[in-house]
Order: C-alpha cells, then structure tokens, then sequence
C-alpha cells in the first residue's frame, strides 16, 4: 500500500481504516473526511503529532484546532467539566456539524487547545470518519483535525483537494488520505463556546449549517456573541478561506454595471452567480452558476472557489447572498475569503 496516496474507493474500505488509524497510532498525519470538510487528523494526545499538523499546515501555535470523536467517546475525558447545556446539544445534534468549546481536563495537551484552557470537541457524522475513529485507540483516542489544506486557504472537500494542497509524492507531510467523497456540507462546523457558560452563557464563535436559532431553541436562551474574552477557534481570523485570485462580493442590481466597468479596464472576471441561466455577461472570463438554495449552495462553495482560483481570471466576483439565518454560514466563509481584498474595487475603479 503506497502511503502517500488516498484510497480509491469512497464505501468504507476496513483495511484502509486500519491503516490510516495505525498511521495515526504512530504519530503520522493523516486525511480523512467528514462530512464538512476533510481534516488533517493527528493524534489528539500526541504533542509531536499536533506541532507536524501545525508544521504542515502553517498554522499559528496559538491557533487551537478541533478534536473530533466517536460517538461512543466519554466527552468527560476531554473536558474538565460538561454542563447539562453541553449534553443538550451532543442529544440534539451530534453526530453532526457541531463542536463545543468546553474547560479542557488537566490532562489534555495544551497544544491542541493552542495553550488555551479549553478544548474544541465534536463527532463527525461521515461514516467514514466514524469508522476511523473507533479504530484509532479502540475507540477511545481524539483526532485533531483542522481543515486539510495550508493556513488560510479554501478548505478541501474531496480527497483532489488535498492532494492539491499537499501534493502525493514522498515529500507530502500528509502520510496517508482516506477518501470518502465529497463533503456532503461543504462548510466547516458551528462552533458555540460552553466554557464560560456561568458567566457568559453560550456563545456562537462560528456560524455553520447548524443556525444559531436552532441551537437556541434547544437551550432555551439565544446564543450571545463574542467579547474579547472569547476562547480562540478555529476559522474565526477575519482572513480566512481564501483562494490566491482576489473575492469580492458585489450586490446582485449592482453586478451588470460593474462587470461592462471591468471590462473595460480589462480585467479578467470569474463569476460565482446563483441560478445564472446562460445569458451573456460582457468581460465574463468564466462563470460558475451556484444553486439557490442555502444547504446546496454550502455543498458548492468550496469546490467553486477551487475552480474559479484555477480559471486564470484576475478576480473573482460573487454575487451578494441573501441575510437569513440559512445564510449565516456562508456569508461567514465568504466575508473571510473577501477580507484581505477590501478596497480592491475602489482601486480598481476609482471615482
């Protein structure tokens, strides 16, 4: 078995999972996917493993990355304290697209909470994912696993993507990836904080498929927003999920006089644009028609990122979305992945 490169097929293959959990068991990197993004999975518990994920990844020390389990994991393992709130939501929601920030138990590497005092925490619902991590440690490890792909940039969906970012041969970081698919979410997890639950109740620290409203609804009391004592997450830098090629969102009315503009100064534009139907956009040098729903959309983003960033375009436009609480996720990622471009239209097409 050649380590540097996936697994072919996406229905559960036991001997790739007890490869990939020997890897782990070893201290190795290894891909796997969940039904967000695919992760760059390391031994929880192993100091060594989680500075090769940093390493690998350029990922700040201070920048602490999630441990995902099993659903039969005992959560008091990793946590010092679990509120009744924590085991409200873990009923309600996991396995799925959730992960809770919790007091980290004394035992725990401070290196896989980037020396923070709490500790990120979720069950992945891929079955793939599942299978892996009750075969890692007999069930009873934690694989740390922020996005598989280098500090910043657009997550992975599929296994392409993280040979993309990692490549396959004997120089990868990454021993193994399993593949299962593409993700069938397509945007990372909500994250709520618990840590501070007596003081500051649940706080929502990253929006994802799962709404705010939803998990208000379960805890009864809606979730604050973060303050500048909020515990460090992940993917919740300004700049974040971003392709190399320029993002800016523009506003649909606004989008055909922007374009005709853009193409008069000659630049080259990739459009993401929900339900294009085909007709003409001058200065257009690809387009990549979106789907109008919220879930579906989600599913897409990513790969279209990955694509337009591929078009050889000078900048990528994408049509504003809609502000309901389905839409909160996207707009996050999508917000991230425009930061470092704000004003670029402006110099572009100054007044």
């Amino acid at each position: 078995m050649n380590d540097k490169h996936a697994s072919s097929t996406v229905a559960i293959d036991a001997a790739a999972i007890m490869h990939a959990a020997r890897k782990l068991e070893q201290g190795g990197l290894v891909a796997f996917p969940t039904e967000t993004v695919y992760g760059l999975g390391g031994d929880a518990e192993n100091p060594a493993a989680i500075a090769a994920i940093y390493a690998a990844k350029g990922r700040p020390a201070n920048h602490p990355v999630i441990v995902h389990v099993s659903p039969e994991a005992d959560i008091g393992y990793w946590a010092a304290s679990v509120p009744v709130e924590a085991r409200r939501l873990i009923a309600s929601f996991w396995p799925g697209p959730l992960t809770l920030i919790l007091k980290r138990a004394a035992h725990i590497p401070d290196a896989v909470a980037g020396g923070q005092d709490s500790v990120g925490v979720r069950c992945p619902s891929h079955p793939v994912a599942q299978a892996l991590l009750r075969e890692f440690r007999g069930g009873k490890g934690g694989i740390a696993g922020p996005s598989a792909n280098k500090f910043g940039h657009v997550s992975p969906t599929t296994a392409e993507h993280v040979r993309e970012e990692f490549g396959s041969d004997a120089d990868s970081p990454v021993d193994y990836v399993l593949d299962g698919g593409q993700s069938e979410v397509g945007i990372e997890s909500t994250i709520v904080d618990l840590s501070r639950i007596e003081t500051h109740g649940p706080v929502l620290l990253r929006p994802g498929q799962i709404s705010a409203d939803r998990i208000a609804a379960v805890l009864g009391v809606p979730l604050a927003t973060p303050d500048a004592t909020a515990p460090r997450a992940s993917g919740t830098l300004d700049a974040h999920y971003a392709p190399h090629t320029p993002v800016v969102q523009v506003a649909p009315a606004e989008l055909p006089a922007l374009l005709g503009k853009l193409a008069g100064i000659g630049q080259k534009v990739a459009l993401i644009q929900r339900e294009f139907r085909g007709e003409g956009r001058p200065g257009v040098h690809v387009i990549r028609p979106m789907p109008p729903a919220a879930d579906a959309y989600a599913h897409d983003l990513y790969a279209a990122l990955r694509d337009m960033d591929h078009a050889g375009a000078d900048l990528i436009v994408v049509e504003s979305l809609p502000l309901g609480a389905e839409w909160q996720g996207v707009n996050d990622r999508l917000r991230r992945a425009a930061f470092d471009s704000q004003g670029l239209l402006a110099r572009l097409l100054p007044s």
